[in-house]
């Protein structure tokens, strides 16, 4: 237990009004967006500042009090919970943006930016932050450097590592240290990039510098309504083996529909079994060839319908139905667990079909939205948590797929992270001399 004389050192750092120690306040904490396991913190804080962030460290390492690093709290993998109690930092209170820089392509934000804000803001300018994961309307930038968050267009743009040059960070002992810069590259060890993806292991992220992109010249957005899941998987790698390289490749599957259809009414046809949302992007001379070459490898695949949207308004409608999938769930069942695993791209229809199998046999509905371009797949395990039996269920469903991912030449993890729900998992990709020098490095 950490003690009220503790609390009152923290009270004195920080603002009293944000060190939270109320028991039914601290239930907000107690797991991230999956919901899956809850740990309940001791004292959750929320600094303003770097300096605050230091202070508060220093004195929670020097009384052996564990602390945990804590964005939005939008991630699925279980990398913000106090697996040992004591302290939760959260860092949505730091979300200034301190700087946008077009001459040199660059912004330097804190940690509790939102993603979409950023876009937002730079937009006008004719620049983006290219990462884009489905929460980007509420996850933080310091959770997607955490995590090393990808999204539909990382195919074409890269993840978060290839849009971060510098970092702030706080380490584990208090000290602040600068990794990185402005610059595209920096001279000695890429300590930046050892940073991204660490899901606050190695320290808590307090300023960050990221890259911006120019806003595309011309964009083009597709979809297109397989019968059979094979043909829209042979349609995604048909694309890119032709030299095409849209910014976004995803396919969403008919039990995933049938929750969208819920909830948007897009009358697809009957008996589909996938839809394929496409975007292609770049210099308006040139793009409309793409385009047709898409078209007709979706039809020559197949498919029921092939279109490309007409318009603003209908390119939204088709990304907000990917985005919100996840979302529309809840119209269809009280739980589900989204798996995170990545395999090549060309044992796409293999994985699928042996989710299919995995969800017969446990008698549970599977549903898969994922990003084909990249092999990142989602399969959406339902369950309903008030039965232990789909509970275990669903534990046992979740780890034969990941199992199969690994087996295919795949990982446990495409862009969530290994967090507290993966790390049994981590010993089938890494042996004892990985592990014994990722521990050195800590």
């Amino acid at each position: 237990m950490i003690s009220k004389e503790i609390i009152k050192k923290i009270q004195a750092i920080i603002d009293p009004d944000y060190v939270i120690t109320d028991e039914n306040e601290l239930i907000v904490y107690e797991c991230d967006a999956i919901a899956k396991d809850k740990y309940k913190p001791e004292a959750v804080v929320l600094p303003l500042s770097t300096e605050e962030v230091s202070d508060v460290v220093k004195l929670l390492n020097g009384e052996g009090i564990p602390f945990t690093a804590r964005g939005a709290g939008t991630g699925l993998s279980g990398g913000c919970l106090a697996l040992k109690g004591g302290v939760i930092i959260c860092l949505s209170r730091m979300r200034r943006i301190l700087e946008i820089d077009t001459v040199n392509r660059v912004a330097v934000v804190e940690p509790g930016v939102v993603n979409l804000d950023l876009t937002q803001k730079t937009t006008p300018c004719g620049y983006l932050f290219a990462p884009d994961p489905a929460s980007q309307t509420a996850s933080t930038i310091s959770g997607n450097v955490a995590a090393n968050a990808g999204g539909p267009h990382t195919l074409k743009n890269g993840a978060t590592i290839h849009h971060v040059l510098g970092l702030e960070v706080v380490l584990p002992d208090g000290s602040i240290v600068k990794f990185g810069g402005k610059g595209e590259d920096s001279a000695g060890y890429d300590l930046t990039g050892l940073m991204v993806g660490s899901e606050g292991t190695l320290g808590i992220i307090t300023k960050i510098i990221v890259k911006l992109i120019p806003v595309p010249e011309e964009c083009k957005t597709f979809y297109a309504v397989f019968e059979k899941m094979v043909d829209a998987t042979t349609t995604c790698s048909e694309i890119i083996a032709n030299g095409i390289v849209p910014t976004a490749m995803e396919i969403i599957d008919y039990v995933m529909i049938s929750a969208l259809e819920k909830v948007f009414d897009f009358d697809f046809p009957k008996n589909l079994q996938a839809v394929v949302v496409m975007e292609i992007d770049g210099l308006k001379e040139g793009l409309q060839k793409d385009a047709d070459k898409i078209l007709d490898i979706c039809k020559a695949n197949n498919a029921m319908e092939a279109l490309m949207a007409k318009d603003d308004d209908e390119k939204t409608r088709l990304w907000s139905a990917r985005k919100n999938a996840f979302g529309a769930i809840g119209r269809i069942s009280p739980n589900y667990y989204t798996n995170d695993g990545v395999i090549p791209r060309t044992k796409l229809p293999e994985i699928l079909n042996y989710i299919q199998k995995v969800s017969q046999k446990y008698g549970l509905t599977i549903a898969n939205t994922f990003h084909a371009g990249d092999g990142n797949i989602h399969p959406a395990v339902f369950f309903d948590e008030k039965d232990p039996d789909q509970v275990e269920k669903s534990e046992k469903a979740s780890t034969e797929i990941l199992r199969k991912c690994v087996e295919l030449g795949g990982s446990v993890s495409g862009e969530h992270g290994i967090g507290c729900h993966k790390m049994k998992y981590m010993k089938w990709i890494f042996n004892e001399d990985d592990f014994t020098a990722m521990r050195k490095i800590k």
